[in-house]
């Protein structure tokens, strides 16, 4: 069993989030508050990322590339990722086309994640929405993110949409969220961000303990509470 990580050691592993549909500037505002205040980073959606690198100089931004369905075209997804970092992202967060990989479409997967990471100086962490995804397709999204030379996989995007009568042939009910076996699976190709459905400290260090080596969740705040305080506290 892993060590349990304490607040210091736990918050700079989370990437604090606000990406809902309904997401206001002050909601973005706030996460970012949060996220300084706790030595968290920051995941926030494109359009506030120019705004935030000049308010918060110091800390980790993260932003959504072709989210959340990641149906874009190849150009659009290496312009919206060359825009992003321009503007101050420090990090992408980059969703594959689904629908692209379940048709065997892996060489497409392959080139335009290829594409995005070769046009931007930063991180790319590759969301391949695993609740969509059979365990053949796991391996196949996470070995396309190998080849492209990503720095991370990301479990998914939090919206995924999945029938809660699907099932996997092994009789395991689908979620839309990070799952421990999910991120052992995933962690076997590259260091892993576990997120969708994160939401209290013993949640995160399963995941740490499964090898996630980020955790991306909204509830920052409340992961850390959670999180026992150094000895100096």
């Amino acid at each position: 069993m892993a060590p349990e990580l304490d607040r210091d050691e736990l918050a700079p592993l989370i990437d604090h989030t606000v990406l809902g549909p309904e997401t206001t500037t002050a909601d973005v505002a706030a996460v970012l508050e949060e996220a300084a205040e706790h030595g968290m980073n920051a995941c926030i959606p494109p359009y506030a990322v120019a705004d935030a690198a000049t308010a918060h100089e110091d800390l980790t931004i993260a932003t959504v590339i072709g989210f959340p369905h990641g149906q874009q075209t190849q150009e659009i997804k290496r312009r919206e990722g060359v825009d992003a970092w321009k503007a101050g992202a420090d990090e992408l967060d980059v969703v594959i086309n689904v629908g692209r990989l379940k048709a065997g479409e892996d060489d497409v997967i392959r080139a335009e994640l290829a594409e995005l990471v070769a046009a931007v100086p930063i991180p790319v962490k590759v969301i391949i929405e695993t609740a969509l995804l059979t365990e053949e397709e796991k391996h196949r999204a996470c070995e396309a993110a190998v080849a492209a030379d990503a720095a991370m996989v990301k479990t998914s995007t939090g919206f995924a949409s999945v029938d809660p009568e699907d099932q996997r042939a092994n009789g395991e009910t689908v979620s839309g969220g990070a799952t421990v076996a999910d991120v052992e699976l995933m962690s076997e190709y590259l260091p892993v961000k576990a997120s969708g459905g994160v939401g209290s400290y013993d949640e995160a260090m399963a995941m740490v303990e499964a090898g996630a080596e980020r955790i991306g969740a909204s509830s920052g705040v409340e992961i850390l509470s959670g999180a026992p305080t150094t000895e100096t506290e």
